[in-house]
């Protein structure tokens, strides 16, 4: 029987989780510089209006530059509370919150480090550039999906919402830079620096490639819940055999390479640690922080079973640690398993591989990069053409919130905020197009990977997550170019 989709997701909302829906877009177009309010004009239509048209108003007028203040109302904790005020931040004109210290933020809530990023962020980078690196984040997903990711895991607080929400941005974009590095050069890119000049880049290729040829994290198959498993093989790390850095990035493309397999109404992922032949070589908490951090900091909502097999008696003490670092809703989502029969809770037998005590005969094989796969990325035309297209849907979709944010603003417009459906099939049919849009624009913005090699990840996003062993054959063939120069993306 097929999923059905969450409580908390697109099409499953309250009416008091939408009107929270509508109050973090406001509040998220605001800081993209999208949205500074809805004003009556003297003919008596009503306009939208940007911040960045604002600034240029009030610069006409007069003919003397000035600020301009607004009031972003959901930032409010208490009736007694002051609003924020929005104030001019950046170059550009656009306004986006810099009071920040009034911002209500418990110290708790910073465990990673979320307020300071989302304050660097505000500072340092322009409005439009948060606004690029979270539509470049949607990807194939709902738009409104990503951001309930993140209410949800704020537990519907909009203010500590929109703070780990462009925390992350400013994360994927200044930090790691994932979608314009990882992502985009892949497990093709890291081969290439195998034969750099530079013993430090040739260094960083080395071990990324040494990681993902051995399968130290691989994802394979489904669990009974319909989620992708990622198996991470503990006794294949060895502390200091690779650099931190190195670490960090194949664990975000492993991420990264989850979120492609994801289709509603499966929006999480399960993870396998197989303790098998685990000793105290193999434990390094400085790449355990660093996936809690992702978790619970940039990919929210994203775990759903986290299964911890055959763990030897020496990491019940690691384990007390380990668990002090969690938050208590992800420690809820660990469980401990020791034999096949107890992993068959979670996994049907005959999708759990032998290595795992099942009937799966099915072992990971790396497949090289072929010279050849990654040509489309330097197709600039094409690509080019297709974000043309995704701009203007991105246009379309922020002008229906625009509305919508708008309905909800007016009073006698209440109810109709309350029962927003036409509103939301708009977006919805904007939405599909968006998915559409991406996977024709995806081989011009990621390098291929292991699981389209081997015809998991298909033409189009089709998915395939037990293909035969002779379809495998065969796709591993197109890619090191032994069928015909048809380009890999050609092939169904």
């Amino acid at each position: 029987m097929a999923p059905q989709m969450p409580p908390g997701r697109p099409g499953t909302l309250t009416p008091e989780q939408e009107v929270k829906l509508r109050e973090f877009w406001q509040a998220t177009l605001k800081v993209f510089g999208v949205y500074d309010g809805v004003f009556s004009e003297p003919n008596g239509t009503i306009t939208h209006r940007s911040a960045t048209t604002d600034a240029i108003d009030a610069t006409e007028m007069n003919g003397k530059k000035e600020k301009r203040k607004s009031r972003l109302h959901v930032f409010k904790r208490h009736k007694h509370d002051k609003d924020t005020d929005l104030e001019s931040a950046s170059t550009s004109g656009a306004e986006t919150p810099s009071n920040i210290s009034q911002l209500s933020i418990a110290d708790d809530d910073d465990k990673h480090g979320l307020t300071k990023n989302f304050k660097n962020a505000i500072a340092n980078s322009a409005p439009d550039d948060l606004r690029k690196a979270f539509w470049s984040m949607v990807k194939h997903d709902h738009p409104d999906g990503l951001l309930l990711r993140f209410l949800r895991a704020r537990k519907w607080d909009v203010e500590k919402a929109l703070v780990m929400l462009i925390s992350t941005m400013h994360w994927r974009a200044e930090d790691m830079h994932v979608d314009d590095d990882v992502v985009r050069r892949g497990e093709g890119g890291m081969l290439e620096e195998i034969n750099s000049s530079d013993p430090k880049v040739k260094k960083e290729g080395e071990d990324f490639m040494a990681q993902i040829r051995m399968g130290k994290s691989y994802l394979h198959g489904v669990d009974k819940e319909g989620r992708p498993v990622c198996v991470v093989r503990v006794r294949l790390h060895k502390q200091g055999e690779q650099s931190e850095q190195s670490l960090e990035r194949f664990t975000v493309y492993v991420i990264e390479t989850a979120r492609m397999l994801l289709r509603p109404p499966v929006d999480t992922a399960t993870i396998i640690f197989d303790m098998t032949g685990f000793s105290m070589a193999n434990m390094d908490y400085t790449p355990v922080k660093f996936m809690i951090k992702c978790f619970e900091a940039n990919y929210p909502e994203c775990l759903g079973v986290v299964l911890v097999h055959k763990a030897p008696w020496i990491f019940q003490g690691i384990w007390t640690i380990i668990r002090g670092w969690l938050d208590p809703v992800v420690a809820g989502k660990v469980h401990f398993t020791r034999t096949p029969e107890e992993l068959e809770s979670f996994i049907s037998r005959t999708q759990i591989p032998k290595e795992l005590g099942g009937d799966e005969d099915w072992s990971y094989t790396y497949v090289e990069p072929a010279p050849s796969e990654n040509s489309l990325l330097s197709d600039i035309t094409t690509r080019d053409r297709l974000l043309a297209t995704r701009s203007e849907l991105v246009r379309k979709y922020e002008g229906i919130l625009l509305d919508w944010i708008y309905a909800g603003d007016r009073e006698e417009a209440e109810e109709k905020a309350k029962t927003p459906e036409a509103v939301r099939g708009q977006r919805d049919a904007i939405a599909e197009e968006l998915r559409k849009n991406y996977w024709e624009l995806d081989p011009y913005l990621r390098a291929r990977s292991f699981y389209d090699r081997t015809g998991i990840l298909g033409k189009n996003g089709a998915l395939q997550f037990y293909p035969k062993m002779e379809e495998t054959r065969r796709q591993s063939e197109v890619w090191e170019g032994v069928e015909n120069e048809t380009s890999p993306d050609d092939v169904d």
